[in-house]
This record gives structure tokens, sequence and C-alpha cells, in this order.
């Protein structure tokens, strides 16, 4: 990828679509926690691992692509996960799920090589009132 295609991604949005967290699947990924289940409706906070991928319609293997991973162990590492919640989640709460690539920047060796490009992206789960819930900002760096 050149650095004008890299530069290029920010601003791109994902199809973006809607997520309702099932009874299920908060059930079980609470007991990966270790813990009992969270009290009434309310969705554990490790959902926010993948609702907001799979709710904007994207996947990991697309994040992978676009940021050109070329599969090798250790050619993606991740720098970080912000999570902001705004709101408290809920099971069976249909969300509206919008993301983009918020920044992309390339880093050189001292050859002028490029050595790896870091890619964040920002994911907002809005409630059916129009309430912004939360917000998922992660960063990655793909190792060239």
């Amino acid at each position: 990828m050149t650095a004008a295609e890299l530069a290029a991604l920010v601003g791109r949005r994902f199809a973006g679509g809607e997520y309702t967290i099932a009874h299920w699947e908060n059930a079980l990924l609470t007991d990966c926690t270790g813990r009992g289940p969270m009290t009434g409706d309310l969705a554990h906070p490790i959902v926010l691992f993948h609702v907001p991928i799979q709710g904007a319609g994207t996947s990991i293997a697309e994040l992978f692509e676009l940021g050109g991973a070329d599969g090798r162990a250790g050619s993606v590492t991740l720098l970080g996960y912000d999570w902001e919640y705004l709101r408290p989640l809920h099971e069976q709460c249909a969300y509206r799920v919008d993301g983009r690539i918020v920044a992309a920047e390339r880093t050189n060796d001292d050859q002028g090589r490029p050595a790896h490009d870091d890619i964040a992206f920002s994911i907002e789960l809005v409630e059916p009132g129009g309430e912004l819930a939360a917000r998922v900002t992660n960063r990655w760096r793909f190792i060239r």
C-alpha cells in the first residue's frame, strides 16, 4: 500500500447496520469473564470486543485486509482499545452501529522504507431513541 492509499483510508465508512445483543450471547460472554450474570438485562462490557465490529458491517478479516496485513505471525499489533460507555448497554436493544477509519499514519525506518502503519477506527452504538450509548476506538499497528 502506498502512503497515498494509506492516507485515503481516513474517513472511510463501514457499511453500518444494527445489532441486538442476545441474552445467550451476553450470558456466554459474562461467563468467560468468570463473574456471575449482570442484573436485569444489562450487557457485560466485554460485548464491546465484537459487537461494534459486527454491527458496523465489517469483520476482523476486512480490517486486516484494509491495513494490508499479510498473515504472517506478528504482522498486526494491538496499540489500544478505548471504550467509552455513555449509557448502559442492554440485551434485546437494537443499536444502530456506525463506524469509520479515523486515523492512518505511516512510520518509515532509518533508510526511508515503510516500517509500520498505524490505523485507528471508531465505531458508535446508538440507542433507538438516538442517544449515543457507546463508542469504541481501536488502534492497530501493521508491521511492514
